[in-house]
């Protein structure tokens, strides 16, 4: 006799990672080299908008409201910025295996910090030469693919992975003419990405752009799944296909730029949260985008818990990401390529 198992509604799947993600959320702010109690934690920030005793020193309070608070608050940003670029960027080139970084957002920015910490530019000027160079980056491969006669995504792809690869090699150029003993470390590190020393000064500012991409995409879910069609299907049901696609880049650019500019290169969470988010609730947008905002932000939050806890020196974030998103995906492709 086979037994039936009753499968969820995918609508309740947002709440329960919301629950999920509220609890890793919490503990985030327990765990860590000065761990705090669970109950201190509450009372912390009960005490600022109620009138409580306050029984703990006030280094309870820096740690939690500048240094673990802005860390957190920008891991969740980043995490949801990058699963929602890769998500929306697998639909419109209909291909899973897109990352937000296929159009050379993430190799301009990359240059753009390496350039700006090569010559010994402070912190804010590094996150302005990230953000504004995977602008730039994107600007090339748009403008130069338009002028390539053929298939609009495919063109796309294509130049992407070219422009990728010149600033690519220009990062590389930086990073064999910087001093090794000075500049170099401070490169190395920034490429495998880090939300170490984030405070709100660094979060602030990436706040606008993400929250401008993340809800204009939002708003056309329901186009997007539109998008995922043939574009002769699309452009039937009166779909601009080509100023929808132009949106839709210009959103993930801002988004992905914005959080890379801040953390460096964090890979592999734009590729396989998405993944993980159809497997849950399908292809539908209008449940596909909350889902992947939501588990994309927990699944960050949670890489970074282990990267700050797991060992006495903090282990970047792109070292943990890859170890633990490539065994998933090959998990994942075997499993397909079995059914």
């Amino acid at each position: 006799m086979k037994i039936k198992y009753k499968r969820i509604n995918p609508r309740y799947y947002i709440l329960i990672l919301a629950t999920i993600s509220m609890v890793i959320c919490l503990l985030s702010f327990v765990i860590g080299r000065y761990p705090i109690g669970l109950t201190t934690v509450v009372g912390a920030f009960l005490s600022k908008v109620l009138s409580i005793k306050k029984t703990w020193p006030d280094t309870i309070e820096v740690i939690l409201f500048k240094i673990r608070l802005p860390r957190i608050l920008g891991a969740m940003l980043i995490g949801s910025s990058l699963s929602l670029a890769g998500a929306v960027y697998q639909g419109m080139f209909k291909n899973p295996l897109i990352s937000p970084d296929i159009l050379g957002v993430s190799a301009g920015a990359a240059f753009g910090a390496v350039l700006a910490i090569y010559c010994s530019f402070n912190m804010i000027t590094i996150q302005i030469f990230a953000f504004g160079f995977g602008i730039l980056a994107v600007m090339f491969v748009y403008v130069l693919s338009s002028n390539i006669r053929g298939d609009p995504l495919t063109s796309l792809v294509i130049m992407g992975i070219l422009i990728s690869s010149i600033f690519t090699s220009l990062t590389s150029l930086i990073k064999y003419l910087a001093d090794v003993n000075d500049k170099l470390p401070i490169i190395t590190f920034w490429l495998m990405g880090s939300l170490s020393g984030m405070r709100f000064k660094d979060v602030g500012p990436i706040t606008i752009p993400i929250t401008v991409g993340i809800v204009t995409l939002y708003i056309l879910r329901w186009r997007l799944n539109v998008l995922s069609l043939n574009e002769d299907e699309a452009k039937t049901l009166g779909l601009d296909t080509k100023l929808l696609r132009i949106t839709v880049i210009i959103c993930s650019t801002l988004i992905t730029a914005a959080s890379v500019s801040i953390s460096g290169i964090i890979a592999w969470i734009g590729l396989v949260i998405p993944h993980f988010s159809r497997i849950l609730v399908g292809p539908d947008y209008r449940l596909l985008i909350p889902v992947t905002i939501i588990l994309g932000s927990s699944y960050l939050l949670l890489i970074d818990n282990i990267a700050r806890s797991l060992t006495a020196i903090e282990i970047p974030l792109g070292i943990l990401t890859s170890l633990v998103g490539a065994p998933f995906f090959i998990a994942l492709l075997l499993k397909k390529g079995r059914s």
